[in-house]
Order: C-alpha cells, then sequence, then structure tokens
C-alpha cells in the first residue's frame, strides 16, 4: 500500500479525490487513493469514474513517482494531455505553507512534461470563511421525496419535433456551458435523457444526461450534469424547475445521492443553497 491512512486522513478538509473529484465521504478511504494510482499505469479508466460514460480513455492520470506523502501533508500530481496540457497539484494540509510548496511542485513538473499549465488545487472544509472557487454539496435522495414540479419541463425526445429542433440553436447559445458537447453526445446516442424547459415552443433550459450509476462503494449515484439556463429567461423560476425535475428524476430512478459542483456565489451555488443540500467543503484552484 503506498498512501498511509493515519497520515492522508486527517489532511482530508473535503472529499475530494485527483482525477475523480468530489466523492461521497461515506466512499473516501484508502482504497480509492490506492485506486486512482492503479489507473495511472493502466490508462484506463476505474469503474465508479464518472467520465467513464463518455468513452474513449481516461486523460488525467496521477504522476505516482512526484507524490510526495508526509505526516503533515500530502501533495498529489496529476497530468492532462488535453489541449496545451496541464499539470494540478492535490495539496492536502492545513498549514498554508502547503500551497507554496505544490505551486513550486507544480510548476517544476510541467517544465519537465512540457505542459502550459501549472496549477494547485486545495480543498478546504465547509466551515471555510470567505471561501472561493466551487463548493461541493450533497443532495440525499434517502432524506425525503423530490416530489414532480410544475412546469414546463420534459425529456427533449418528449417535446414535438419542432421543439425539438430549437435545441441545436440553444446548445450554440450556451457553448461556453458545455452544451454542444451534450448535444453532440445526444446525437450519437450515447447518454441518458435530457431534460429541457420550453418557453413558446423554444427551448430556453436543459439539465442532463441523466444517468444513474454505482458508485466506490455500490451504491447508487445520479452522475453529474450539464445545466444551462438562457441568461434573458432567468430569475423566472425556470432554472429551480428543471433543477428540480431533475432531481425528482433521479429519485424516482433508484438513486441515493447526487453530488453537485456549483461556482461560489454564482446562480446555480445560489439554488442549490436554497434547496438546503448539504455542504461538503470546497475546492480552490490556482495557476502555479
Amino acid at each position: 500500500m503506498f498512501f498511509r491512512w493515519d497520515w492522508l486522513r486527517p489532511v482530508l478538509t473535503a472529499p475530494i479525490v485527483p482525477t475523480l473529484g468530489p466523492v461521497h465521504p461515506d466512499a473516501l478511504s484508502v482504497g480509492i487513493f490506492e485506486d486512482t494510482l492503479r489507473a495511472a499505469d493502466t490508462g484506463h479508466f476505474l469503474p465508479y469514474d464518472k467520465d467513464r460514460r463518455w468513452g474513449g480513455e481516461k486523460d488525467e492520470k496521477v504522476l505516482r513517482d512526484d507524490v510526495v506523502h508526509q505526516r503533515e501533508h500530502t501533495l498529489i500530481p496529476t497530468l492532462s494531455r488535453r489541449g496545451r496540457g496541464t499539470v494540478k497539484v492535490f495539496a492536502y494540509g492545513l498549514r498554508d505553507s502547503v500551497v507554496e510548496e505544490a505551486a513550486e511542485l507544480a510548476a517544476r513538473l510541467a517544465a519537465a512534461h512540457d505542459v502550459a499549465g501549472a496549477r494547485v488545487v486545495r480543498p478546504l472544509g465547509p466551515e471555510t470563511t470567505h471561501p472561493r472557487g466551487t463548493r461541493v454539496q450533497l443532495k440525499d435522495f434517502t432524506a425525503g421525496p423530490c416530489l414532480a414540479p410544475d412546469g414546463p419541463v420534459r425529456p427533449v425526445t418528449d417535446w414535438p419535433i419542432a421543439v425539438q429542433e430549437t435545441f441545436t440553436p440553444f446548445a450554440e447559445a450556451m457553448a461556453t456551458d458545455g452544451l454542444t458537447f451534450l448535444h453532440t453526445q445526444m446525437q450519437t446516442g450515447r447518454c441518458g435523457p435530457v431534460l429541457a424547459a420550453a418557453v413558446e415552443d423554444h427551448i430556453v433550459g436543459a439539465i442532463g444526461p441523466m444517468e444513474v450509476r454505482p458508485d466506490a462503494i455500490g451504491r447508487a449515484q445520479l452522475m453529474p450534469q450539464y445545466f444551462a439556463l438562457l441568461p434573458k429567461t432567468r430569475g423566472q423560476g425556470l432554472g429551480r424547475i428543471l433543477w428540480r425535475a431533475a432531481m425528482h428524476w433521479g429519485q424516482s430512478h433508484g438513486a441515493a445521492y447526487q453530488l453537485l459542483q456549483t461556482e461560489v456565489g454564482g446562480p446555480s451555488d445560489r439554488l442549490c443553497q436554497s434547496e438546503g443540500l448539504a455542504p461538503l467543503g470546497f475546492t480552490h484552484t490556482t495557476s502555479a
């Protein structure tokens, strides 16, 4: 075993695992960290990796020979060749000085691997004051019923053809939110249903794909979705209706929970907080 759990566990202020992202606190174990090292050797997806559903090969991998694992802090670097390439160093430690050491390691490894990006990812606990970056939240479907909302939301394929055809310009307009990628996956039939809101026979919002898969300990997880709403339609409650429709779908299809990542202070963040999700912590990413 590479990692010592008695060293790593005290500095895991938030349930963030390199190359995997947030995991349920119950699934957080030394085994899941060990799994990421094995995946780095094979280049394959782990069975419970959320990115596995898109196919292909795993792009990001742990640089296991450069891991720094000590009693008071652990630095785990990863490498992605996507675009111009990026090295990320996940900095686990209670002292702020861990960020400086992680930045030095990220810069050195970026140069060694000839990639353009060098970043430090620091998980922070839910008690963090004045947080920045990304908030990690938990929706527990076992806590109570998720009722179907009353609104103009249904799967894209359930809308009339004329309405379905408006998804293409909607996706193009929301390209920065990942909707063009999602649209491509929808066209190939390789993803679950996408829920869409329509106003005056035009799609103005969407959330999906809707898929439930087992996590590292076999619990059913509603997988992360793309979520977008045309700016001109915001403030009318459509985003909340879409989100609640997605939660109803997840609970109805056997999901035990969902993990959500939202930009601190953004519209989705405010929505999730108002819906009473449990905070698990934050991730703050900086350039090295």
